[in-house]
């Protein structure tokens, strides 16, 4: 099992906003913004393909280390333990990624990706959510916040309190929420930025 979990750390230590910024001449996302190397922060550039290639890399680096465990542990006598293990290890590889200094993102999209791959169902009701509060208040953390407190109930229902992917869900949750902290703080200020506005972060750096 160690191994898998291995795998699926560095497998999320794979910064999409770094790396998709750095190929496409824009600044570390960690140098402008909320810095916060993520898609929302990305956008903040005002290159929405930047923002969708590191919202798309993010949420499947997440699904590939659960799809890739729960395909493989079987020949090894592991089953969903090791698959949730992996889940949660993708996810802490996002948030502390050994390749970029343990700096890493909030794990939104990684979470939806290891969501989708413990239940499709409950990847796109915790997305759902996710979606419908952005479009309603246009603020992502809040939308994130949300979504991670919802999530748990979603896998109470959609694979049993009994199943090793409701507990992992719920650590996912918690996790998801200690790394918005800050963000809890801006929206009780009120200084909390919304989804779009723009920043400096455009041009690429020296």
């Amino acid at each position: 099992m160690i191994a898998f979990v291995v795998a699926a750390y560095l497998i999320g230590s794979l910064s999409f906003a770094v790396i998709v910024s750095k190929a496409m001449g824009l600044a570390d996302p960690r140098s402008y913004g909320s810095g916060n190397p993520g898609a929302t922060n990305v956008l903040r550039t005002g290159k929405k393909l930047a923002a969708v290639l590191t919202l798309l890399g993010d949420g499947l680096k997440g699904w590939v280390a659960v799809a890739l465990t729960a395909w493989l542990a079987p020949r090894y006598g592991l089953g969903d333990q090791a698959v949730a293990a992996a889940g949660l290890a993708v996810l802490i590889g996002h948030m502390w990624p050994v390749f970029f200094g343990f700096k890493g993102g909030k794990g939104v999209a990684t979470a939806v990706g290891v969501l989708f791959g413990f239940s499709p169902w409950l990847a796109l009701a915790a997305a759902a959510t996710w979606l419908f509060m952005a479009l309603v208040v246009r603020i992502s953390s809040l939308s994130a916040l949300v979504a991670a407190v919802l999530s748990p109930v979603y896998a109470f229902f959609i694979v049993g309190p009994q199943s090793v992917f409701f507990g992992t869900t719920l650590i996912i949750a918690i996790l998801v929420l200690h790394r918005h902290k800050s963000n809890m703080l801006k929206l009780l200020t009120g200084a909390e930025g919304k989804i779009g506005d723009k920043t400096d972060g455009g041009a690429k750096r020296p």
